[in-house]
């Protein structure tokens, strides 16, 4: 029965006791529902038309206004030309804060965008990655991002703690990291995940984009068969969005202080390591970062999200980019995983975006404020 992991990831982390989520082709439903029954599985369906499901959310978007930040609709999903359109607009009319540009291209030749956000007040300042999109299906991420853009210029004059934010740090933005498979997710497969990349042994397109870092590289929870959602690559790097994003990082590791990685669905804060069971050296300072990011995202509207270490609150995955960054010597390196919980998975109505993202922009703005004060 061919069906498609959502959650877990890959069928290794599937044991007795573990909630999993899975889509099914409607003439494959037929016969996985009596199987269950006969082996005596409990399932429940979430939803029943995925296809209406999709309809809905990416019907005609005649009202869309894309021209001014004032009328860009942020409660909606918007697709790639759109986000590009809105961040070269914003490079235009923020020219203050905003400071727009490229580390490189995609498989298939797209620029891999990034902004950098913060008041130019000092030659050298310490900076946070926030990245969105490493997986193409998980849309909630991007919308993310450009939620964060859009309360920094718009709180920035209002609110002091914003406005410590943007002038003792840079913040640079990549709101869609995997730009070949986010676009391939609007126009043919809601629910790919890969990067585009071809293969030419087996057919198959892409390599998932958070297996493919230089750590621990297709060890546990990664697979070397291009056919997998969690395909590693060839080797680590493989991907030219992977290699763009690691150059740059390497690059500005003295600066850079915490990666912020977005990721859907499952309401966790996600700390290293991922690849192992291990406590890393700085955890203390970590976990009560996660503690208190936890609790302020909590308090908006009741939300809990659960936090730890990756490897023990997921499951254990090699090759990530959060692993990757920590051992590049970025001491705050988190995963967030959104909502929610496997109701709606990767299709979280719009309706949905604006709750999640203010929630989660408490808990980053409480990350970031935590970095400022320096904890040893």
């Amino acid at each position: 029965l061919q069906v498609d992991l959502w959650q877990p990831s890959s069928p290794f982390h599937i044991v007795e006791g573990t909630v999993t989520d899975v889509r099914v082709p409607q003439n494959t439903s037929r016969s996985l529902l009596p199987y269950l029954q006969q082996a005596n599985i409990q399932y429940t369906i979430l939803i029943s038309d995925l296809q209406k499901a999709i309809e809905n959310q990416t019907g005609p978007r005649t009202y869309r206004n894309r021209r001014s930040l004032s009328g860009y609709n942020y409660e909606v999903y918007h697709s790639l030309e759109e986000i590009q359109g809105w961040m070269y607009h914003l490079n235009k009319t923020h020219s203050d804060l905003v400071h727009m540009f490229s580390v490189g291209k995609s498989y298939e030749g797209r620029p891999l965008f990034v902004l950098k956000l913060g008041k130019r007040s000092r030659p050298y300042k310490k900076a946070v990655w926030i990245d969105c999109g490493i997986h193409a299906r998980e849309w909630i991420g991007p919308a993310f991002c450009q939620w964060f853009v859009k309360e920094a210029l718009q709180t920035y004059q209002i609110d002091p703690a914003m406005r410590k934010m943007l002038t003792q740090l840079y913040f640079y933005i990549m709101p869609v990291f995997n730009v070949d498979g986010y676009h391939f997710s609007w126009t043919n497969d809601r629910f790919w995940r890969k990067t585009r990349s071809k293969n030419t042994r087996f057919r198959c397109h892409g390599v998932d984009a958070n297996r493919n870092w230089k750590v621990k590289w297709c060890d546990e929870g990664a697979s070397f068969h291009p056919c997998d959602d969690t395909y590693c690559g060839p080797f680590p790097e493989s991907e030219p969005e992977v290699k763009a994003v690691a150059h740059f990082l390497r690059r500005h590791r003295k600066q850079i202080k915490a990666y912020l990685s977005f990721h859907a669905y499952a309401q966790m804060l996600l700390y290293p390591y991922s690849y192992k069971y291990a406590t890393i050296p700085n955890f203390s300072c970590v976990e009560a970062a996660a503690y208190n990011a936890v609790n302020a995202l909590q308090s908006a509207y009741g939300v809990r999200y659960r936090y730890g270490p990756a490897s023990s609150t997921l499951y254990v995955s090699s090759g990530s980019s959060m692993d990757w960054a920590y051992k590049n010597g970025i001491p705050y390196a988190f995963a967030f995983e959104l909502r929610d919980t496997g109701h709606f998975g990767f299709l979280l109505p719009e309706t949905l975006i604006k709750p999640t993202c203010t929630e989660t922009m408490l808990a980053v703005k409480n990350i970031t404020l935590h970095l400022l004060k320096k904890c040893h």
